[in-house]
């Protein structure tokens, strides 16, 4: 045997052990992953808690700037800034920011917001009130205009300007039918109405029915004493003129469910109180009755 032939031959034999954990490479992805999922929900939480002008802020502070040539000093990543608030120079250059305040935004008292919303509604309530007090009082104007055109329109009516009253009161537009000096709407003492006094009326009714106000009216006397053997007084005279009044105006059109009251005042309620003796105290008023509030005197100059 040659001295090549008596070397032995070495055998290595590596063991593997079985089982064990494969790495920890496992690990660093779990741990982004956790990492990621952390963040994903603070973005939601942010974009919970914040109002849309911080969002608006936070959205301008990463919006692109122009690129300054610097690499260096207040051109560089921070700007000219430190990370800390005190002290820090911002450089003109440098992109705005904002401080968010990460707490839950401060909840509204439920008391205050019906505390505001019934002032709003009583605001709005108001002004629609006004706006048609105002439609009804252009209505009256309207209303007064086209009852003395009609008067001058017929010529029986013509001289009758001066019997005719028209104003504004409290209740509404009242219309006023006055006697003169030699010329009444009723025969002395009765209830019986003339034909010009019953020509007038058709023409107030024409007018009267194209607005729905409702009527009242009312008989008025002088302070003149009147008294018949049976007890009629000034108070039944003035009751009847007024009724009378009704049935001319139902007669000419008016539906008779617009009239709302009728009454006699007598002598109570003089057009002249200084002199309530004189023949234009006889009288008989026809308010057409407001449905929207009072305006005061300077509304809708």
């Amino acid at each position: 045997m040659s001295e090549g032939q008596n070397e032995a031959t070495i055998v290595v034999k590596k063991i593997v052990k079985g089982g064990g954990h494969h790495g920890g490479a496992w690990k660093v992805a779990y741990a982004d992953f956790v990492t990621a999922m952390m963040a994903f929900f603070l973005l939601l939480w942010l974009l919970n808690v914040t109002t849309d002008e911080q969002k608006s802020g936070i959205a301008d502070y990463f919006a692109p700037t122009v690129a300054s040539q610097s690499t260096s000093g207040s051109g560089g990543i921070l700007g000219g800034t430190t990370m800390s608030p005190d002290g820090a120079r911002i450089s003109r250059t440098s992109p705005p920011t904002i401080v968010v305040e990460l707490t839950p935004p401060k909840q509204r008292n439920p008391s205050d917001s019906q505390t505001e919303t019934d002032a709003e509604g009583e605001l709005e309530e108001a002004e629609l009130l006004k706006r048609i007090a105002e439609r009804e009082q252009q209505q009256f104007r309207e209303a007064e205009e086209m009852l003395r055109q009609a008067i001058q329109d017929v010529p029986d009516l013509a001289g009758l300007n001066k019997n005719l009253i028209v104003d504004n009161t409290p209740e509404g537009m009242r219309i006023q039918i006055v006697d003169q000096h030699k010329q009444s709407m009723f025969a002395s003492g009765s209830a019986d109405m003339n034909a010009t006094t019953r020509k007038l009326m058709k023409t107030i009714s024409e007018v009267v029915m194209r607005l729905p106000n409702r009527i009242a009216i009312s008989g008025h006397t002088d302070s003149t004493p009147f008294r018949t053997a049976n007890g009629y007084t000034n108070w039944e005279l003035s009751s009847d003129r007024a009724n009378a009044s009704r049935r001319a105006l139902i007669e000419a059109g008016l539906p008779p469910d617009r009239i709302a009251t009728v009454s006699g005042k007598a002598d109570t309620e003089p057009l002249i109180p200084e002199d309530p003796s004189l023949p234009s105290n006889r009288r008989i008023s026809i308010v057409m009755l407001r449905e929207a509030p009072v305006l005061p005197p300077d509304a809708g100059r």
